[in-house]
């Protein structure tokens, strides 16, 4: 094993082993679970831990490199109609096959699921063209974010109320493992090549904008067919009575998921490779590293799904639904607390995402900030989606509420922050939200007893939920950050004032000796 791919797997163990330590006391001593759901998620717990590592080697290889050159070359080009062509091209294709993505549209029965992915990706690659264009026209992320949220708000009152939270989910699941690092390297790419002080924050927000394409064509997939309420497909799983069976259950999955990771793979390596040929022209050396990298990202990523469906969704759906039964509420609140603040560190965009931000502020937004931030984030995004599970709390009070917060912030972060904080939104709810947390939170919604009960309003959201959070609290922290900065310029100005009259008194001083 070479040392970067060691180094990988490490950082893989550090993020899923709390989860995996948590997932494994609670089974043992809150709510008990088979035998055979309990050895599949161990099994699946060591192939998140070498598909993550596989895969982020992978992207730092491939993925991110061709996002770079890519953005770069794009942002030199005077033909607006190229600029906005080609992003539509990477945007779209790069989401066609988004792993999340296929999660969150097999739950869908009204409408047919490729109808569904084909919309999302339509919607992602319009704004990925819009937000390359924003940053060749420098307008304010700020400005653009707030106008588009006020015009899917609006939207939102004529889509029918129990299909808005499949809405708002697909704006999250669509900046998943296969978007997050091409997307992201894109901008860089794009604002590496500008000088001014704005070309740093201006690297930020292409995530962002990309999930809100599939928010409003989902919507208007919505208006077109008509749908009066949006049905919901149960969890699906099989007991095993021998290990071999549970090996086979996993062996069984490879021909799927690596035929899903293809062709999401496919058109990226297709693409690059004529774009390659008529513009960026990279040496053969680089063109193999490129392709090892594909070769990696396409084995972590196989190797991720089939530990995270097949090991971990059924544990997640297991403990939801038997948690409240198991022990007293009040104290599933803190569990819950605790699984959240733990799975954020699992999701492989999110490794990607803070590395990068760590690089592009040179260390003023660290690995480890940017981590703890996230987690609170995912914490507080539990909190309230197990709320509106108990309680029955309408999907759109929480949510409203949440991005008046969000958008009002904006009038007082730095910019940079801004493009961060939604950027993070994205890249939050990928597959351990799609597969293990949503799961979790349905079989919580089911358990509850409560009457009247639909999983589609109390359940589902969860992943927009999840997306909102980083948005209140990056800002947050940017917020402090600022006037941290503040605090310290006008102390250094006091410091300045006070050494100016030293020197002036000094200055007195010597002219009344020599006089």
């Amino acid at each position: 094993m070479n040392e970067k791919l060691k180094e990988k797997v490490k950082e893989a163990l550090s993020a899923i082993l709390p989860i995996t330590l948590i997932v494994t006391l609670v089974c043992l001593f809150v709510t008990p679970v088979s035998s055979d759901v309990m050895v599949m998620f161990f099994v699946g717990a060591v192939l998140l831990i070498f598909g993550i590592g596989l895969f982020s080697l992978g992207a730092d290889t491939s993925m991110s490199i061709i996002g770079e050159r890519i953005g770069a070359s794009l942002s030199k080009s005077k033909k607006i109609w190229i600029i906005a062509l080609i992003s539509f091209i990477v945007g779209t294709i790069t989401t066609v096959a988004e792993p999340d993505l296929q999660v969150l549209a097999t739950q869908m029965t009204q409408i047919p699921s490729y109808f569904l992915v084909v919309t999302v990706a339509v919607g992602v690659g319009v704004f990925l063209a819009i937000a390359m264009l924003r940053i060749v026209f420098k307008v304010k992320l700020s400005t653009l974010l707030l106008f588009l949220y006020v015009g899917i708000f609006i939207l939102s009152f004529f889509v029918p109320s129990n299909f808005l939270p499949i809405a708002f989910d697909s704006g999250g699941v669509t900046t998943g493992p296969m978007t997050v690092p091409f997307i992201i390297a894109l901008g860089i790419g794009a604002a590496s090549i500008r000088n001014d002080k704005d070309s740093e924050s201006d690297s930020f927000g292409l995530v962002a904008l990309c999930s809100v394409g599939p928010i409003i064509a989902v919507m208007i997939l919505g208006l077109l067919f008509k749908i009066d309420g949006a049905s919901y497909v149960p969890i699906e799983y099989h007991s095993f009575s021998n290990s071999q069976a549970i090996g086979r259950a996993f062996i069984d999955v490879l021909p799927k998921y690596s035929i899903e990771v293809l062709k999401s793979l496919f058109p990226i390596v297709v693409f690059f490779a004529f774009y390659n040929h008529y513009n960026l022209k990279l040496s053969t050396s680089e063109i193999e590293k490129i392709f090892i990298g594909f070769i990696y990202t396409f084995l972590g990523l196989v190797i991720f799904l089939t530990g995270v469906n097949v090991g971990f969704l059924p544990v997640g759906n297991t403990i939801g639904m038997s948690l409240i039964n198991s022990i007293d509420k009040t104290l599933v609140l803190p569990l819950i607390m605790l699984i959240g603040y733990f799975i954020v560190k699992a999701e492989p965009a999110v490794q990607i995402l803070t590395k990068q931000v760590s690089d592009i502020t040179d260390g003023m937004v660290s690995e480890k900030v940017m981590m703890n931030t996230l987690s609170i984030g995912m914490m507080v995004a539990l909190i309230l989606s197990l709320f509106r599970a108990w309680y029955g709390i309408p999907f759109f009070a929480i949510l409203v509420p949440g991005y008046i917060i969000a958008l009002g912030l904006t009038f007082f972060a730095p910019e940079i922050f801004i493009g961060i904080a939604f950027d993070s939104g994205g890249v939050t709810s990928g597959p351990m939200t799609a597969s293990f947390i949503l799961p979790l939170m349905i079989g919580i919604c089911e358990a509850s007893g409560r009457a009247n009960i639909d999983v589609m309003k109390d359940a589902f959201g969860l992943v927009s939920m999840v997306a909102l959070m980083p948005l209140i609290v990056i800002q947050t922290v940017g917020v402090m950050f600022k006037i941290q900065q503040a605090r310290g310029k006008t102390v250094l100005e006091e410091i300045s004032k006070d050494e100016a009259d030293e020197i002036i008194v000094f200055k007195r001083k010597a002219k009344q000796i020599t006089d």
